[in-house]
């Protein structure tokens, strides 16, 4: 058997853990082969040590069966192997263009050409129907477009070995459809394709094989045409797992977020939030459903207060928090999981400990007299950890040492162990594994019947669905229908996400 990749016996440790546990890994030309584990299982890293990011401390890497040491990316680059990477790999002031050609510049005349690299990329992205802007700035474009950038970077490469890290996480769902046809053709031109994901959905649609990994180890690698969702699933984590999130009726009360006409520009100064409307009651969970672009990220930020209103109000239990600054309105009763983990959730060079008070720190009993105690703050930490099964070495590492579904995870923590009245869950479960889930949509679950109110944010219909009470579709920044999710389908979901189908009487945004 001829395999354009082979990872033999690859082991990979790092203080205090072994990620890869003498991991085999066997790629064949022209398939599609999904690497499924559970968060923290190593699958992110044994991919790293494939695209020269970290070196194994034992194992061979072989490329169409020749030994190879891939000690760089530009290595890995020369080898015909690009990664899309989870956490994008991204210089924020930088243009689209100029990221991609980053470390690929095309010049004339010993200057970079800029307007040539810039049609390449705008035809690149018309070729696979991405609809990035070539000249935008990274810093002023949506999470999603950041993604789609990543996955143009590979392909501007032209690489014959792409590994897609969790590709689909900031997708929506014709995106990701769009994304399983681009797939599909690349592997039709002879290219191969590694896919770390937590979909089962997306490896039994486009996937050939999967290798399945377990907290460092490799379980074994199976036929994708002879496996189904369930199978994968107990491979992954070691149990059954269930798919539908049982819950009983929600029984709301008092209104706790009461959102009224408010409007929102973005970093552009367009405005993208139109005279909003929307009420979340204690004992509800309500779920946005929108393409993303459509003035999501504003309205969480408006909330939250890390972007300015231009009118209206936003009040919880009655008071007004509109414009106030994030630590009041933190105060005011509000939890807040964050779309990106990475910029508004953690810093990542302090401890995971650390990072659990971000917001609390200042108060009892881990601040006296702005003395902060250290042993009370670790302590929380480790009840945290335990609690969410967060997989970390110990309390002291850096965050940005765990895998993000953990980081997520110690995010989540964080946020519920607060109890706010209000917590806002803005794309919760990007990037975790099917175990982790049913386990996050439990915690969602149980802050309701504990009668707070949460207002989820997701571009996983499928979560929407299962998880909400109630489902508020935002379309060009105004909410334009509200529904029950028992009485809707994807479908008809997609059609009001698109603008084709409007709620028409009265003021029914505000439920």
């Amino acid at each position: 058997m001829e395999y354009v990749i082979e990872m033999l016996n690859i082991r990979k440790e790092f203080p205090g853990i072994v990620a890869n546990d003498n991991v085999t890994l066997q790629v064949k030309k022209g398939e599609i082969h999904a690497l499924l584990g559970e968060n923290g299982a190593g699958k992110t890293t044994l991919m790293n040590v494939l695209f020269g990011l970290y070196q194994p401390e034992k194992g061979e890497i072989r490329v169409n069966g020749k030994p190879v040491k891939i000690t760089n990316p530009n290595i890995a680059n020369e080898l015909g192997i690009g990664m899309v990477h989870q956490h994008f790999m991204l210089v924020d002031p930088f243009t689209v263009t100029e990221n991609i050609i980053l470390g690929k510049e095309p010049s004339k005349a010993g200057k970079i050409n800029i307007k040539d690299a810039s049609k390449k990329v705008r035809e690149l992205s018309e070729k696979y129907q991405l609809s990035v802007d070539p000249d935008a700035k990274i810093k002023d474009i949506s999470v999603g477009m950041q993604q789609r950038v990543e996955i143009l970077k590979t392909l501007y490469r032209g690489a014959e070995i792409l590994i897609f890290d969790e590709p689909t996480a900031v997708l929506t769902p014709q995106e990701i459809k769009e994304l399983m046809l681009i797939m599909k053709s690349l592997v039709n031109e002879g290219k191969s394709i590694i896919l770390i994901t937590h979909k089962l959905k997306e490896i039994m649609e486009v996937c050939d094989r999967v290798t399945v990994m377990r907290k460092g180890v490799g379980i074994g690698t199976v036929n994708v045409s002879e496996s189904d969702p369930n199978s994968l699933a107990s491979l992954m984590v070691g149990r059954d797992v269930v798919f539908k999130t049982e819950k009983k009726e929600s029984v709301p009360t008092d209104v706790v977020l009461d959102i009224d006409g408010i409007s929102v520009k973005d970093a552009r100064g367009i405005q993208v939030v139109n005279q909003l409307n929307l009420a979340v009651r204690a004992g509800e969970i309500v779920g946005i459903a929108g393409i993303d672009g459509n003035g999501q990220t504003e309205l969480i930020e408006a909330i939250t207060g890390l972007k300015k209103t231009i009118n209206g109000s936003i009040k919880i239990n009655g008071k007004n928090i509109q414009n106030l600054k994030p630590r009041k309105i933190s105060e005011s009763g509000v939890g807040h999981i964050p779309e990106d983990r990475h910029k508004h959730g953690l810093v990542l060079d302090y401890s995971i400990g650390e990072n659990i008070v971000l917001q609390t720190y200042y108060q009892k009993p881990f601040s006296k007299t702005g003395v902060l105690n250290y042993s009370k703050i670790y302590d929380q930490a480790r009840n945290i950890i335990a609690e969410y099964d967060v997989r970390t070495p110990s309390e002291y590492t850096p965050a940005r040492a765990l895998s993000g579904g953990n980081q997520q995870k110690a995010i989540i923590g964080r946020e519920v162990d607060r109890n706010p009245d209000l917590l806002i869950a803005a794309q919760p479960t990007r990037g975790l594994d099917v175990g982790a889930i049913e386990f996050i949509h439990k915690r969602l679950i149980e802050q309701r019947d504990n009668g707070k109110a949460v207002l989820l944010i997701s571009f996983e219909l499928d979560e929407i669905l299962n998880v909400s009470d109630r489902v508020a579709v935002i379309y060009e920044g105004e909410i334009v229908a509200i529904v029950n999710p028992r009485e809707t389908t994807e479908q008809e979901l997609g059609l009001m996400m698109a603008g084709s189908k409007r709620m028409e009487a009265g003021d029914k945004s505000r439920g």
